[in-house]
């Protein structure tokens, strides 16, 4: 089992907890011998989509490049993990149907007020106040999934009662032991 590669795919606004989540269910995912990649949108955006900028046509190019980029690395055996907003319902779907049904889709869900309170740059801040142009959650959409496979509520949940929740879907998707 620890041989089957899927994609987990960690969609939510800025701050909600994606990346530290995806830190953590990988260490338990690499535990029970899961070769484990993680793209974290920050890092992707500086490697593999440098020079894009965050129009709605940039934001889709850079998701469908993590989204090919776990494609190959799911159907090589290997855990991959994508941490990133990714704003927009059908681009998300399209990597979706690229996976031929190894994907598992993760909602961090983290209300903005939350959000703003956890913000150590200030940057919902800025954003509400119109500092910050094209910011998603604020003045650019952000469209939730409508049935993700796992929803976490990181305002309201720890981040082992939500790594917790992620590891018991894909147990019971038959995906991990």
């Amino acid at each position: 089992m620890a041989d089957k590669g899927f994609t987990l795919w960690f969609t939510g606004l800025s701050g909600a907890g994606k990346s530290t989540l995806s830190e953590t269910v990988a260490r338990e995912l690499r535990a029970k011998g899961h070769k484990v990649e993680i793209l974290d949108g920050d890092v992707v955006r500086t490697h593999l989509s440098k020079g894009l900028g965050f129009s709605k046509e940039d934001r889709d190019i850079n998701i469908r490049r993590i989204g090919w980029v776990c494609q190959v690395l799911a159907r090589n055996g290997v855990v991959a993990m994508a941490a990133a907003i990714s704003p927009y319902r059908a681009v998300r779907d399209e990597v979706r149907a690229m996976h031929n049904g190894n994907f598992v889709e993760v909602y961090v869900e983290c209300p903005i007020e939350v959000l703003s309170d956890r913000d150590v740059k200030g940057l919902y801040k800025k954003a509400l106040a119109g500092e910050i142009k094209n910011f998603t959650g604020i003045s650019d959409p952000y469209e939730p999934p409508e049935h993700p496979e796992v929803a976490v509520h990181s305002g309201r949940e720890s981040v082992a009662e939500s790594a917790g929740k992620i590891i018991a879907a894909l147990r019971e998707r038959g995906l991990t032991a």
